[in-house]
């Protein structure tokens, strides 16, 4: 990494052109992959990638360079070229004066990767492929993944903020194919935090490798979902997969600013039932989205978005922030060093109520439990999305009865937080790679257990 001089620098020959702002952002990434397919070990696979961007703000406009070439000329030509394309005119050299930031929440690492044997590893990874299989006759495939990255990251910027940090992250994921009779069912299972190997040590993996196996044969003997209206209890096992899609995309300020979400406009306005709150935390300690600084340099933040219905605040990059005149929220980030910064979520989630799983279950006469979701389609500018469900279960009478398989949940996304009749106060945690503009970054979300009075379930029963 650079030193104060150097930074300083190169700082000043961007800003030469007249922006109204600058940074650099460098990186290096050390990433490691091992995955299990066809009951073998098929990849392990290590890469080092390293490289700076120089972004330039003028206006409402954006410039940005990068290199992956990190000497100081190469730095120093990113940082004139961006300057160049962002106004075009040479001007004075401006002073800058760099003070290291400090963060406001701190994540322990128990056991880091680099110093973790590539055969413990490769372990774990065997020992969840066997735990799969292990389950039922009826599994034809397994795969099972285990990765860590390690990233340390330096940024400067032209408000003489110098930030230097680094994230480590580990994630392990099983999925499942079970077959039978023509019948071919998935079970999928997750697990990923900010965060060293403990994140996978003692009985971890075995457990989520069971929990993804005993779902893919659960669906085997499942019924064809029924069709039609019906109240949907989404438990907190879903994760936040509705809220992301459907709520959390549409409050990014980027697309609220340009009209393309359905909450443009309505800062103040409710947008959701009175018993609903959702925060975007990047604080939550060593959660998957979870982070100490934003890739502005911004330290991260607990942000509530929808305030007992009332929606309070959007998403805020730097850019974004500037044009509302709001704060920054923390929400600044990029995949690499090669993709500009632009507001993104992070650990999203609706906020845990009063009521108790079980009653909430009770309280539905005929409809639909969701366990899992799959994927599925949002527009952001109307609020309509799709998604699939890969696992569910009838609920009549008050009772969780038969699972089906091959249901749909169709809808609006403000609609259906105005919809939400009960809020749990459980709470259940997905992880994923959130992908937006070409860049995908580490996400957590999350819900309690909710009652949606009714939404359209699509099926084949």
């Amino acid at each position: 990494m650079l030193g104060k001089r150097e930074l300083e620098e190169i700082l000043a020959i961007a800003l030469q052109g007249g922006g109204d702002y600058a940074d650099i952002f460098l990186e290096e990434k050390i990433s490691n992959l091992i995955s299990c397919e066809a009951d073998r070990i098929e990849r392990i696979n290590s890469g080092r990638e390293a490289g700076a961007g120089v972004r330039v703000l003028a206006g409402n406009s954006t410039a940005y360079a990068y290199t992956n070439d990190l000497s100081l000329p190469a730095l120093k030509e990113a940082a004139y070229v961006a300057s160049k394309a962002a106004t075009g005119q040479e001007k004075g050299v401006t002073n800058i004066d760099l003070r290291k930031g400090k963060p406001l929440v701190d994540f322990e690492i128990i056991r880091r990767p680099e110093i973790v044997p590539v055969e413990e590893k490769v372990e774990v990874v065997i020992r969840g492929n066997r735990a799969a299989r292990a389950v039922d006759r009826r599994i034809v495939q397994v795969i099972v993944g285990y990765s860590d990255i390690r990233q340390r990251i330096q940024l400067a910027n032209s408000k003489g903020d110098l930030i230097e940090d680094e994230r480590i992250r580990t994630r392990f994921i099983v999925h499942v194919v079970a077959a039978e009779g023509g019948i071919i069912q998935t079970g999928y299972e997750a697990l990923g935090g900010l965060a060293g190997f403990e994140l996978v040590e003692g009985d971890k993996p075995e457990l989520l490798a069971q929990r993804a196996a005993k779902q893919a044969v659960q669906m085997l003997t499942a019924k064809p979902a029924p069709s039609g209206r019906m109240p949907v209890v989404m438990a907190a096992e879903a994760g936040g997969t509705m809220i992301h899609e459907a709520c959390g995309h549409g409050l990014e300020a980027d697309l609220a600013q340009k009209e393309l979400s359905v909450y443009t406009g309505k800062l103040g306005g409710r947008v959701a039932a009175e018993i609903v709150t959702v925060i975007d935390d990047g604080t939550i300690p060593n959660k998957y989205g979870s982070f100490r600084f934003d890739d502005e340099g911004t330290p991260s933040q607990r942000n509530i978005l929808i305030e007992n219905g009332i929606l309070r605040s959007y998403m805020y990059d730097r850019l974004t922030a500037g044009k509302d005149g709001h704060h920054l929220t923390g929400n600044g980030r990029r995949q690499s060093f090669a993709h500009r910064p632009i507001p993104r979520m992070t650990n999203t989630y609706i906020a845990p109520g009063q009521t108790e799983p079980e009653e909430i279950i009770a309280r539905v006469q005929n409809g639909l439990l969701v366990k899992k979701m799959g994927g599925g389609q949002v527009n952001t500018t109307t609020g309509d999305f799709v998604f699939d469900v890969s696992e569910a279960y009838l609920i009549e009478k008050g009772k969780i009865t038969v699972p089906i398989r091959g249901a749909t949940l169709t809808g609006n996304g403000p609609e259906a937080l105005r919809e939400i009749e009960l809020v749990g106060n459980d709470l259940g945690f997905g992880i994923g790679t959130c992908g937006k503009d070409g860049q995908g970054v580490p996400v957590s979300d999350a819900q309690p257990t909710i009652l949606i009075k009714q939404l359209i379930v699509g099926g084949t029963g």
